[in-house]
């Protein structure tokens, strides 16, 4: 799992607006479609959730809400062979208040 902040100031210092958060998703989505190599195998992306901030300075601390997404092994598998050997949760409800979780996949 990878973690990504986008920074309200730091994006106000670049004039990266909702269209560029678009295309950072869009991107993020298919960064492997295109780039297979021997390395990666068959890296994907498999989900993507986006915590939404109605403040600014947000609305609650990332690590919070970072503990809300999950991914862990299923029961019975010693082994895992693919991504459905794991079992991805998240903690849709009770956000903090001005908190929006958005599901980009």
């Amino acid at each position: 799992m990878i973690e990504w902040i986008v920074s309200s100031f730091l994006a106000k210092q670049t004039d990266f607006d909702e269209d560029d958060l678009e295309l950072l998703w869009q991107s993020l989505a298919q960064m492997f479609e295109h780039d297979r190599s021997a390395v990666r195998g068959e890296m994907s992306t498999r989900g993507q959730y986006v915590f939404k901030h109605d403040s600014e300075v947000g609305n609650a601390p990332a690590r919070i809400l970072f503990d809300r997404i999950a991914v862990a092994r299923k029961a019975g598998t010693e082994v895992p062979r693919s991504f459905a050997d794991y079992a991805v949760t998240i903690q849709q409800t009770d956000l903090p208040a001005g908190v929006t979780l958005l599901d980009k996949s």
